[in-house]
């Protein structure tokens, strides 16, 4: 045990102050009061210090210089105080350096001194790996660092004389396909060795063919050469004729279906030809996918050298290997598709091509065209409207796909609310409506599309089908309004327009539109004449012979004759093979009396223009002329250049019934309905000679055998009805009927026959109700409503149901005819001429009464005003 007391125990040195070293002042509480003491004074303080300065040989006035140069230091390093014990302030304030922190410092500077060494030791061991690392590794820069060096001495001759670099690798491989791919020509003496082979002779005479002498003194006969060549090549074509034919040595074959696809395979060796070596072609594309996977372009490049190459399994692969890096490529999954287009997985393809591209309309319609029933082709389009219900594609394809009109006006209707902006769409929905829908319709459609020309042509083609064309003038507004919009085509665009609707029938609309665009763009100077006349030339060239039709008409109507047959002329010299214009100028010529002009240019357009047409109304013009014998020539010699003409059929058999030849009549209609047994026409004549001569049975059975060859005629099964009913068969003709309706159950032929002529008085109006419900628009059925009213005295609706008939088809002379018959005894007179001037103008061709009395012989020189009153005469209520 020491006896050394414990450090708390011992006593304090002298002047301590506790906690003056960390800068601490003594202090009293009020607790402290009595036994407390105070700090030391400023004085003890100073003197302990000046103590401690003498134990240290520092000067506190600086006299000795030591003073200056701390604040010196302290000046140029604010931390210095931080390393000099004498000039710690804060927390190490008045501390005391002794001998333990001597030693204290000597450790540390031993510490620091030895791993410096340690750091310096280990510094340059690894800058001697370093460098050992460099020797054995050198970089590429420090390799040639001497040869570049070296350069500075290489002049510019010898910069100027460097050889090209050229790619060695596989230089062997290329030389060798190079050398294979190499062609050498024949020598001469090859040739003429084949010569001596198949030479049967032991002699060649000399023919004193042309020979040159070579400069080793020999002899060429270049006359043998050639004879040789010919051998050669005579002796391979008989060679590759009897491989061709077979045992037959002779055969020289060839095989016309197959002569195509034989081109078709010499393009694809050419092809293959300049594509060069496939096998080197394929190395390449297959590093375009190798560095760049994601370019579906040289996917499809290297499916497709794969399908020339005649390996399809190997195209398949390729491809999808190309939709599996490019999923998002609708060119490569179609590719893929293609390719697999006879093979099952086709559907499969498709299907993962819609998953990875839904909005693809290209990928929906080739999925919708791989499935071959109706109704899964609806599926497909149908769900593809649901990813993509504003693609106007795929809306055509699905109205397209629809059987059932009604159907068709459905989807149409909700295809327009989603696509306001398509044009196609509102005229195939106008197309499917009613005429007056179809107005409405039209009438949406301009104010969704303002600007869109083809709308408002539409509506004017309606207002022609309404009658109402020359009334309501709709092209004058819609150059109006597209002009306010900024959207006028161009005056060839709108010719180009009415050339189209001149073909397809619209005749007022195509006037209508050259007339209101005639001098759009175009200066009021003399030039628009010649303009004018260069737009009509060029659409004559087109085939637009209506207008000189048109001209030479108006001409002949204001009593120009010579005028009109001017205008024929000039047609002529522009068309000399037209049927239509030789046609006109035989009715002009016949129809103002000189027949024998009109006779002979039926003849010369027997010659060149030798149709069907043409044949027709030569002989008819014979017969009106009342020269049955040479109609009856002529009609023998067209029908053995035009035997399917039915009309020519019908001709030969009234001409035997105008010379009182029923028998050869009968034979006529009979013939003919073999040649062409869908002509519902000589049907009926061939009926009604059979009825007309007592045989009803054997016009019965002519009837029934026209109803299978036709059975959807209403005008078949018509015929059938009124033959039992003109029998006295009426319970018959009411089973007739019956049938009737179910096979046409929207004819209103049928209807008007079974409410006039098989319902009692009292049940006409509810049929004619019955009607009308289940047909919309039938001109027949009209005026057979408009003769109800009529018979029951109620004037004003039936003057409006007769004109609701005109409206819809002005073409009907029937309605003219009913409509006068009607106003003459309930009309005024000027209402009969208005109705007489329209006819006149709207110049009907059809009508089953219309025709009976216009094709009649007696009266073929007949106006129309004359025909209207002559069936008019005979209608009776």
């Amino acid at each position: 045990m020491t006896s050394r007391r414990d450090f708390l125990s011992q006593p304090a040195p002298e002047n301590y102050v506790a906690g003056l070293g960390r800068g601490a002042t003594g202090f009293t509480t009020r607790s402290d009061l009595g036994p407390a003491r105070d700090g030391p004074s400023e004085d003890q303080i100073k003197e302990a210090l000046a103590k401690r300065a003498a134990q240290l040989g520092i000067s506190t006035d600086g006299k000795d210089g030591k003073k200056g140069k701390a604040a010196e230091a302290n000046d140029n390093d604010d931390d210095g105080r931080y390393q000099d014990p004498d000039n710690e302030v804060g927390l190490f304030a008045g501390g005391v350096y002794d001998k333990d922190d001597e030693e204290a410092d000597r450790i540390w500077e031993w510490v620091d001194e030895r791993m410096d060494r340690r750091k310096r030791q280990r510094e340059e061991r690894e800058q001697a790996e370093r460098e050992e690392y460099e020797r054995n590794n050198p970089k590429i820069q420090q390799q040639f660092t001497d040869l570049k060096r070296a350069l500075s001495t290489v002049t510019d001759d010898e910069w100027a004389n460097l050889p090209e670099v050229g790619d060695l690798t596989g230089k062997n491989r290329r030389s060798k396909q190079a050398l294979r791919q190499r062609f050498y020509a024949v020598p001469d003496s090859v040739l003429a060795a084949a010569r001596d082979s198949t030479e049967m002779g032991t002699t060649v005479a000399d023919d004193g063919g042309a020979t040159s002498r070579d400069g080793d003194g020999t002899m060429t006969n270049f006359a043998e050469i050639g004879a040789a060549r010919d051998k050669v090549l005579k002796s391979r074509l008989e060679q590759a004729s009897q491989t061709a034919g077979g045992d037959s040595g002779s055969a020289t074959s060839i095989d016309p279906q197959g002569y195509i696809t034989s081109l078709n395979r010499m393009q694809t060796s050419g092809a293959q030809a300049q594509v060069g070596d496939i096998n080197r072609v394929r190395e390449l594309l297959q590093s375009v996918v190798k560095t760049n996977p994601n370019n579906a372009l040289g996917w499809i490049a290297a499916a497709r050298l794969e399908e020339l190459a005649g390996k399809i399994v190997a195209a398949r692969k390729t491809i999808d290997k190309g939709c599996n890096q490019c999923p998002h490529s609708e060119d490569a999954w179609l590719e893929n598709i293609r390719l697999n287009h006879e093979s099952p997985n086709a559907k499969v393809i498709a299907r993962r091509a819609i998953e990875a591209n839904s909005r693809s309309v290209r990928l929906w319609v080739e999925a919708m065209k791989l499935e071959n029933i109706a109704s899964n082709k609806r599926r497909v389009v149908r769900q593809a409207l649901d990813h993509l219900p504003e693609s106007e594609a795929l809306w055509k394809e699905a109205v397209n796909l629809e059987d059932d009109p009604n159907d068709a006006r459905l989807m149409l209707a909700k295809a327009t609310e989603l696509i306001p902006l398509s044009v196609d769409l509102w005229l195939a929905l106008a197309r499917l409506e009613t005429p007056e829908n179809a107005q409405k319709v039209l009438n949406k459609a301009r104010k969704a599309v303002p600007t869109s020309y083809e709308i408002w042509i539409a509506a004017a083609r309606l207002q022609e089908q309404l009658g109402q064309g020359e009334k309501v003038n709709v092209m004058k507004r819609a150059v109006q309004v597209l002009a306010k919009e900024n959207a006028m085509p161009s005056r060839e665009s709108w010719i180009a327009e009415a050339e189209k609707c001149e073909e397809e029938g619209a005749i007022i609309t195509c006037q209508n539109i050259i007339r209101e665009t005639l001098g759009w763009s175009l200066d009021e100077d003399n030039g628009r004449k010649n303009i004018w006349k260069e737009d009509a030339k060029a659409s004559i060239n087109r085939g637009r012979e209506e207008l000189w039709m048109m001209l030479a008409k108006e001409k002949w109507q204001a009593g120009d004759l010579d005028g009109a047959r001017l205008v024929l002329k000039r047609a002529f010299q522009q068309n000399p093979n037209n049927e239509n214009i030789w046609l006109s100028a035989v009715k002009l010529e016949s129809e103002n009396g000189d027949v024998a002009q009109a006779r002979k240019l039926l003849e010369v357009a027997r010659e060149q223009a030798p149709t069907d047409r043409v044949w027709i109304k030569a002989v008819v013009f014979e017969r009106v002329h009342e020269q049955s014998e040479a109609a009856l020539d002529m009609v023998l010699r067209a029908l053995q250049l035009f035997p399917a003409s039915p009309k020519l059929w019908m001709l030969k058999g009234q001409i035997y019934e105008d010379l009182g030849k029923p028998g050869q009549a009968r034979e006529s209609y009979a013939t003919g309905v073999k040649a062409v047994p869908k002509s519902v026409p000589l049907w009926l004549l061939y009926s009604r000679l059979e009825e007309n001569a007592g045989a009803i049975v054997k016009a019965r059975s002519i009837l029934d055998r026209a109803r299978l060859a036709v059975p959807k005629s209403a005008e078949l099964w018509c015929e059938s009805v009124r033959l039992e009913r003109r029998a006295g068969n009426l319970a018959q003709a009411k089973s007739m009927m019956a049938r009737a309706q179910q096979e046409v159950p929207k004819s209103g032929l049928l209807w008007v026959e079974q409410i006039w002529h098989l319902e009692a008085r009292t049940q006409r109006k509810p049929r004619s109700l019955e009607a009308i419900k289940k047909i919309d628009n039938d001109p027949l059925l009209f005026v057979g409503v408009a003769r109800i009213f009529w018979s029951d005295r109620k004037l004003e609706k039936a003057q409006n149901w007769f004109e609701k008939a005109l409206v819809l088809d002005p073409d009907c002379g029937d309605s003219w005819a009913w409509y006068y018959r009607f106003l003459c005894q309930h009309g005024t007179e000027e209402k009969r001429a208005e109705v007489v001037t329209k006819c006149v103008q709207n110049e009907p061709r059809h009508g089953e009464l219309w025709q009976a009395k216009a094709k009649d012989p007696k009266n073929a020189r007949k106006g129309i005003e004359e025909v209207l009153k002559l069936v008019a005469a005979d209608l009776e209520l």
